[in-house]
């Protein structure tokens, strides 16, 4: 049985993916940083996957030693990591301009989005080189490949274009142990629809905003992550692959 280690894999996109890996046949560790009453609901909700295939644990992924402890306890209880899927990714909503940031929002940013990866990359590595299989997931967004400036997002999107570049040289340098790396840009997707299915989405026009005529969903971006993480879907590495529907992101609520 694969085994997936999702960051913050209890709501939002994260939950999606949980969800849709689980059906797949893995078992799945999470993290999640405070909220427990969330835990409990996901419990009892998942309960029909057996209590086995499901491992929660509590930490912050800007903790790097929190997430050496995760990796740890998943290693001890399933013995292998065959996904490790970087979900987690602390965003700012307040807009406000790069000079407007505290030192400990700037560091927020970088240390959850870009260094998480590292730690728990490097943490996870080992075992899927022993394996001579893996796929690492990284999320990033519309247009992160070409850097672009993003106003009133500058922390995030640095950090998520240096990841990039992250994500790039681990599918060169791990390519020859069986291991992939790629990047998933979710588009415009926000609020109840970052748990929605398509089939949800389908019910509710939206071509005034997107081109294909339906919102984007957790739905979406948890099957393009099931998709990356298929044993044959070993020729795609270094790929950074934009879910969006066709919509505009960067710089358009200005």
């Amino acid at each position: 049985m694969r085994h997936a280690v999702i960051t913050a894999g209890s709501k939002g996109l994260g939950k999606k993916v949980t969800e849709q890996l689980l059906k797949k046949g893995c078992s799945v560790s999470i993290n999640y940083r405070n909220d427990t009453e969330t835990i409990e609901k996901l419990k009892k909700e998942w309960s029909h996957f057996g209590e086995n295939r499901l491992h929660f644990f509590q930490g912050d992924v800007t903790k790097k030693e929190q997430m050496q402890q995760f990796i740890d306890e998943v290693v001890e209880r399933y013995g292998r990591i065959d996904y490790l899927v970087n979900n987690a990714g602390p965003y700012i909503f307040e807009r406000k301009k790069l000079a407007d940031y505290s030192d400990e929002e700037w560091y927020e940013m970088i240390e959850g989005n870009l260094s998480a990866v590292f730690h728990l990359f490097r943490k996870t590595i080992p075992f899927m080189r022993e394996q001579r299989f893996g796929r690492i997931i990284t999320y990033g967004f519309q247009g992160a490949e070409s850097s672009p400036g993003w106003i009133y997002r500058s922390a995030f999107a640095a950090s998520k274009a240096g990841l990039v570049s992250l994500t790039k040289s681990i599918a060169i340098e791990e390519a020859e142990h069986g291991i992939t790396a790629n990047m998933v840009c979710p588009g415009n997707i926000v609020g109840e629809m970052k748990e929605a299915t398509i089939d949800h989405a389908r019910g509710l026009e939206d071509s005034k905003n997107t081109p294909v005529g339906r919102s984007g969903t957790g739905e979406d971006i948890a099957r393009a992550i099931e998709f990356l993480c298929e044993e044959n879907s070993d020729m795609i590495t270094g790929a950074v692959l934009e879910v969006t529907g066709g919509v505009e992101v960067i710089n358009r609520f200005r």
